[in-house]
């Protein structure tokens, strides 16, 4: 059992990749370990962070239960780094083969971003594990229905414009897992850990 097919079984378990994009990493780790305390054990620390890989560095360390990933990773350095930090699977918001290549090379899951047929095809050519449909909000889930009946070999996640209200519609809709951050992760950890008890209670029903 590879460490890719690993993670990306465990993605798919917990349904749901909780996606950091935070001031500092200060903020980017507080929000991470608040996540974990309210249940959900797959988190994305977005490159957007100031400083992400010690993001990612403290919530390996602090949350040792976690898994912990790398979002808006968009050339090789990028990947890299992630990589150095501890990073446990990428994210691209584009199918950038220079990601795959990278994350591969270590061992870990990456998951491109695409947004028509033809772009997640192409990421699946290229090795993709999993396919980030995004951005999702402006597809909606009767589009990835659609791509999920013609494309059932593809594991989709939807991520923008995702919820924790509308989560289990695109579950109902054939993704393996979504992308959640916005309303979820911004605000004080107290509040961030009740969405995210929220939102596990939800997509476990």
């Amino acid at each position: 059992m590879t460490r890719q097919w690993t993670t990306c079984a465990a993605i798919a378990k917990a349904r749901c990749v909780g996606i950091i994009r935070a001031g500092s990493a200060a903020e980017a780790t507080s929000a991470g370990k608040a996540l974990v305390a309210g249940g959900l054990t797959i988190v994305e620390v977005a490159y957007t962070t100031p400083d992400a890989p010690s993001a990612i560095s403290a919530l390996r360390a602090e949350c040792p239960d976690a898994i912990v990933g790398a979002g808006t990773v968009l050339d090789s350095a990028a990947a890299f780094a992630a990589v150095s930090s501890g990073a446990q699977f990428l994210v691209s918001p584009a199918v950038v083969e220079e990601v795959l290549r990278a994350g591969h090379r270590h061992g870990l899951a990456v998951m491109p971003g695409a947004a028509t047929p033809t772009e997640i095809n192409l990421a699946m050519e290229l090795g993709a594990d999993m396919v980030k449909l995004f951005p999702a909000g402006s597809l909606g889930p009767d589009f990835m229905r659609s791509v999920a009946t013609a494309m059932p070999h593809v594991p989709l996640v939807p991520t923008g414009g995702v919820t924790a209200e509308n989560a289990p519609d695109w579950i109902a809709a054939g993704a393996v897992a979504v992308g959640v951050g916005g309303g979820l992760t911004s605000g004080d950890p107290a509040g961030i850990q009740k969405r995210a008890e929220q939102l596990v209670a939800r997509l476990s029903r």
